[in-house]
């Protein structure tokens, strides 16, 4: 029987869909070994190549992933939101972290130890292929990722971000994308320089396709960004 009710546990819950295949029994020992902290904006939660020692589950604020190239810049991988868990890769793996986890945005996060996680992938096998489901999703993103980046132009590809961004996080009442990234940020995340990316999006805000408000976006045109990207 899977658990599908999440309950709050030290006012922080486990949230991701992989955790509704586990029992109340496994649930509530799951919340008991937890241990749940809060993070301020640029704090680091893990460096790449460090030794992790569990998995995280984000419950509330945005968290960045990425690699530091030669030059000392950012290229950002991914971000998670609340709900997403990360940091399980090197658990499976048994490697040492291949990026920095670090918070954009105020974050409650859990950790679990290792150990308990391996235990539950070994004795639930609904979990065991809820977790292997999302590391198919996640390769895929992956690979459409690299496929993007030698395939289309940094026009098409900062489009295809600014759709994503909107796709993973919404918009506040104000219709602003739901995460406020810095212009080097967004660079990171497209691949570029962040004078390229200022460039693109002065151009976007020009034929109305976006409005700027310092680091706030708002997209006015969808379609026109899914023409540009080349999403069919």
């Amino acid at each position: 029987m899977s658990y599908d009710k999440i309950n709050k546990c030290e006012n922080y819950s486990i949230t991701n869909d992989i955790f509704k295949k586990i029992t109340k029994e496994e649930y509530d020992i799951l919340s008991y070994i937890k241990n749940c902290n809060k993070y301020d904006k640029g704090e680091v939660i893990y460096h790449e190549g460090s030794r992790i020692t569990g998995v995280y589950c984000l419950d509330s604020g945005i968290v960045k992933h990425y690699k530091t190239g030669n030059d000392g810049k950012e290229q950002i991988i991914r971000f998670s939101k609340a709900g997403d868990i990360f940091g399980y890769r090197s658990v499976l793996s048994n490697e040492t972290a291949c990026t920095t986890a670090k918070v954009v945005e105020e974050s409650s996060v859990c950790f679990i130890p290792a150990t308990h996680f391996l235990k539950l992938i070994k004795e639930n096998s609904d979990f065991a292929l809820s977790l292997m489901q999302l590391s198919c999703k996640e390769l895929g993103d992956a690979n459409k990722y690299i496929l993007d980046i030698a395939q289309k132009n940094v026009r098409e590809r900062l489009a295809e971000i600014l759709l994503l961004l909107h796709d993973n996080f919404g918009t506040n009442s104000d219709g602003d994308l739901n995460i406020f990234l810095t212009r080097e940020e967004l660079a990171g995340l497209v691949g570029t320089a962040t004078e390229s990316v200022i460039r693109l999006l002065s151009e976007f805000k020009k034929d109305k396709i976006i409005q700027l408000n310092k680091r706030k976006i708002k997209i006015l045109n969808i379609k026109e960004l899914r023409r540009i990207s080349q999403d069919f």
